[in-house]
């Protein structure tokens, strides 16, 4: 939790900082160490993204188009992107994520490059720009913009040759200078033409240079990042053990396998020589487009509670895939679910037993750092926040939490590896008259490492 949280005055708080395991892994004596960029840092405290999946696939039921629609079917009467951001804002999300392309070469915005879009469709008289009145909503919300445009264009004839650079290029120009700021452009690696389909080298370091010239504030997002990186899977769930820095040449591109690439997305590497944290896509529904049939399969809020834990609660960012109807509106289910996830959220974790002030703890050899608080009477603690101050970068290779009863013995509760952003651990639900977290391994001295003690909800 933030360290803003005030101490209740009924409850006594008691800091013990001596000093952590001397054991710093492999660096070197006096090597510089990976910290985030002012953006960077940003992106993770802001912790909640909304993804909205949207497109001609919404209108024809399908995951992956192939390019052969017509933007006819395109026409969502009751379209408002205000909706989309006050549900947003409304349940604690930041950034809303827009797929202003997808792989079927649909634009929901009227670009000069293909008439595969907007602007052959119905909607708004043919003079609709999606792009335009998500962001216009973002600023009136005070959310940020983050724009997904997807390398594979299954409708471009130029797909699949040297003049695919520049047709994509445009198209990124055009986002990039027509909407105002974009704090995040995603990139999806997804090449699916096979082995007898067009074949197309995306060119990643022309495309990320142009984002980075055009809008130099907004972190880039891909498997090889080169700011964000994707966490390995879609299920919402982060590594146990999930460092922000990473061996760049083990993800050297997006859409690279292999075991080490896999390890690399979920765990990050103690060791790795860039800053490059883990962000965890996945979606409210089984699909990432909107299905009727899946209106009865949304998550519920006990498991949106869950994936929060485990992508945010272990040193990541949730971005969760909220799809709109073909009405233009995000559904109703979808909503309530939202709504109902903020309400758990702030239960479990609002209203805190109790929070340590941010402490740095020395490194001294053979010595152990700690962290401890005090409660002036026994409470019943079930959940605990820890935090480092990342801004000085990552440095926690191994903690545990243990708790003293009223008798004053001492029982271990949870142990673990990474901290990060933020680590949320679950104990078992008992009454403790003093929590401490016991730093055992760390890379560096821990700077600003905090925690906060919650009771059930």
């Amino acid at each position: 939790m933030s360290s803003s949280f005030l101490l209740p005055r009924r409850d006594f708080l008691a800091v013990g900082a001596s000093a952590l395991v001397a054991r710093h892994l492999r660096w070197p004596a006096g090597a510089v160490r990976p910290v985030p960029s002012v953006d960077q840092l940003q992106w993770h405290r802001d912790e909640l993204a909304l993804f909205a999946h949207f497109g001609v696939n919404t209108f024809t039921d399908r995951e992956w188009g192939d390019g052969k629609e017509s933007p006819s079917i395109f026409n969502p009467t009751a379209f408002d992107a205000r909706q989309w951001t006050r549900t947003a804002k409304a349940a604690g999300f930041k950034m809303v994520i827009l797929t202003a392309k997808h792989h079927d070469g649909f634009c929901l915005w009227p670009t000069a490059t293909t008439a595969h879009s907007v602007k052959s469709s119905p909607f708004r008289g043919g003079s609709g720009d999606v792009v335009r009145e998500v962001a216009d909503a973002c600023r009136a919300d005070g959310l940020r913009l983050g724009l997904y445009l997807s390398p594979w264009d299954r409708n471009a004839a130029v797909y699949g040759s040297d003049g695919y650079h520049d047709f994509y290029l445009t198209q990124l120009r055009e986002l990039l200078t027509r909407y105002g700021r974009v704090d995040e452009v995603w990139f999806d690696g997804a090449n699916g033409e096979g082995p007898n389909g067009k074949k197309q080298i995306y060119d990643w370091p022309r495309y990320w240079g142009e984002v980075k010239r055009l809008q130099p504030q907004a972190v880039i997002f891909s498997d090889a990042g080169p700011d964000i990186r994707w966490i390995g899977n879609e299920a919402g769930t982060a590594g146990e053990t999930n460092w922000s820095m990473v061996d760049p040449r083990v993800v050297s591109a997006p859409g690279v396998s292999g075991e080490g690439v896999t390890r690399m997305l979920q765990q990050g590497d103690p060791n790795g020589s860039v800053w490059r944290p883990g962000e965890t896509d996945t979606s409210i529904r089984p699909g990432w487009f909107y299905h009727a049939a899946d209106d009865a399969k949304v998550r519920s809020v006990d498991n949106l509670v869950d994936i929060y834990v485990t992508s945010v609660g272990r040193n990541s960012k949730l971005l969760l895939n909220v799809p709109p109807t073909r009405d233009g509106l995000l559904h109703d289910v979808d909503v309530a679910r939202l709504a109902g996830m903020r309400r758990a959220l702030d239960s479990r974790f609002g209203a805190p037993i109790a929070t340590s002030r941010r402490t740095r703890l020395s490194a001294m050899s053979g010595a152990t750092g700690e962290l401890r608080v005090e409660l002036a009477s026994p409470r019943r603690v079930a959940f605990v926040t820890l935090q480092e101050q990342i801004a000085a970068g990552q440095h926690v290779a191994a903690w545990r939490i243990e708790g003293q009863a009223a008798n004053g013995a001492w029982t271990a509760l949870a142990r673990g590896t990474t901290i990060g952003h933020k680590r949320i651990v679950a104990v078992p639900a008992a009454e403790q008259a003093a929590v401490r977290v016991v730093i055992e391994q760390a890379l560096a001295p821990v700077d600003g490492l905090s925690m906060v003690l919650h009771a059930e909800a």
